[in-house]
C-alpha cells in the first residue's frame, strides 16, 4: 500500500486521519510527539497507525501532511528537509499560505509541494476533539508552486473528494492571504475585541444568538492566532482600517440622527449580505 502520514494529530490532523481513511490503496499514518497521543489514535481508530518515528514515517510516505502551527511548519520543514520521500509530495494544513509556501522553498527539487488549507474547525483543539465529518462541506484551497505536477494537483483534490469538502478552489498564496485576512482572520479579531469591553461579565442571561454567534471563535488558541496574524499583518491591517472606516461611518450616521439616512444604510448592507446567500460562485471562487 501506498502511504499518507499526518504529522500533527490534533484538531484538524486528527479529522483528516479520521476522513482519509479507505482513501484508495493509502495506508493512514498519524504521527505525534507523545506517546499518549500515538495511544490515543491507536485505540480510537485515527488513521490506520501510529507512531513516534517522524524519520521513519516520512522517509516511507507518498504524501505528507503537516497539521502544526505555522512557526512549527516553517521549521519542520527546514529541520526535515532531507527526510522526505524522492517523488512524494508535501503538503499543510495552515491559515496563512505566502509563508509557508516560502519555507517550502527549502525542500530539495524531487520533493513536490502544494499548499493547502481545508476551510473547517471548532472553537476546541486537540485529538479528542477530532470528527471524521469535520470537513463535509467545507472549501479545500490549495496554492501551487510552478513545479507542482498535475499528477499530485489531481490527487490532492481526489483526496479532498473523499473527505467529503464541497469544492477545491485553486488560487495564489497573495490572493488566499488577502481574502483570509477578511473572512477568518479579522472576524476573530471582531469577536476577541468585543469580549474586551468591560460591561461583558454584567450580560449574562440577556445573550441572544447574536452574541452568541460573534463571540464564539473568542476563546482562540492564543499561540497559534498570534502567529497567523503576525505572519499575515500586511494583509489584515488593510482589513482592519477599512473595517474600522465602516463602523465610522454607522457611528456617523447614528449620531447625525437621521433614520432616513440609517434605514438606507441598513437597507443597503442588508441587500448585500442576501444577494451573497444567493446561489452561485462563492466568495473564495
Amino acid at each position: 500500500m501506498k502511504k499518507v502520514a499526518i504529522v500533527g494529530l490534533g484538531l484538524i490532523g486528527g479529522s483528516l486521519a479520521l476522513a482519509l481513511k479507505g482513501f484508495e490503496d493509502y495506508e493512514v499514518v498519524g504521527v505525534a510527539r507523545r506517546q499518549a497521543t500515538v495511544d490515543y489514535a491507536l485505540s480510537h481508530g485515527v488513521g490506520d497507525t501510529a507512531t513516534l518515528d517522524a524519520v521513519g514515517a516520512l522517509r516511507e510516505a507518498d504524501v505528507t501532511f503537516l497539521c502544526m502551527d505555522p512557526d512549527q511548519i516553517v521549521d519542520y520543514l527546514s529541520e526535515h528537509r532531507g527526510d522526505f520521500k524522492p517523488g512524494s509530495l508535501v503538503t499543510d494544513v495552515c491559515g496563512i499560505k505566502g509563508a509557508i509556501m516560502e519555507a517550502s522553498k527549502v525542500l530539495p527539487p524531487q520533493v513536490d509541494f502544494i499548499g493547502s488549507h481545508p476551510m473547517a474547525g471548532t472553537e476546541f483543539s486537540g485529538i479528542e476533539h477530532a470528527e471524521t465529518g469535520m470537513f463535509r462541506g467545507a472549501h479545500y484551497i490549495m496554492t501551487l508552486r510552478e513545479s507542482s505536477t498535475p499528477e499530485h494537483a489531481d490527487l490532492l483534490e481526489r483526496m479532498a473528494k473523499h473527505m467529503g469538502f464541497r469544492d477545491v478552489v485553486r488560487t495564489t498564496p497573495e490572493e488566499h492571504d488577502a481574502i483570509i485576512a477578511y473572512t477568518s482572520q479579522m472576524m476573530h479579531i471582531i469577536a476577541v475585541s468585543v469580549c474586551d469591553d468591560e460591561s461583558l461579565f454584567t450580560c449574562k442571561g440577556f445573550e441572544g444568538s447574536s452574541f452568541r454567534g460573534c463571540t464564539r471563535v473568542a476563546a482562540l488558541d492564543v499561540d497559534l492566532w498570534t502567529q497567523l496574524f503576525s505572519h499575515n499583518a500586511p494583509a489584515l491591517l488593510r482589513c482592519l482600517d477599512t473595517f474600522i472606516g465602516h463602523l465610522q461611518a454607522y457611528r456617523e450616521t447614528l449620531a447625525d440622527g437621521d433614520r432616513g439616512k440609517l434605514s438606507e444604510k441598513l437597507a443597503w448592507s442588508a441587500d448585500r449580505k442576501r444577494q451573497m446567500d444567493l446561489p452561485g460562485p462563492d466568495l473564495l471562487q
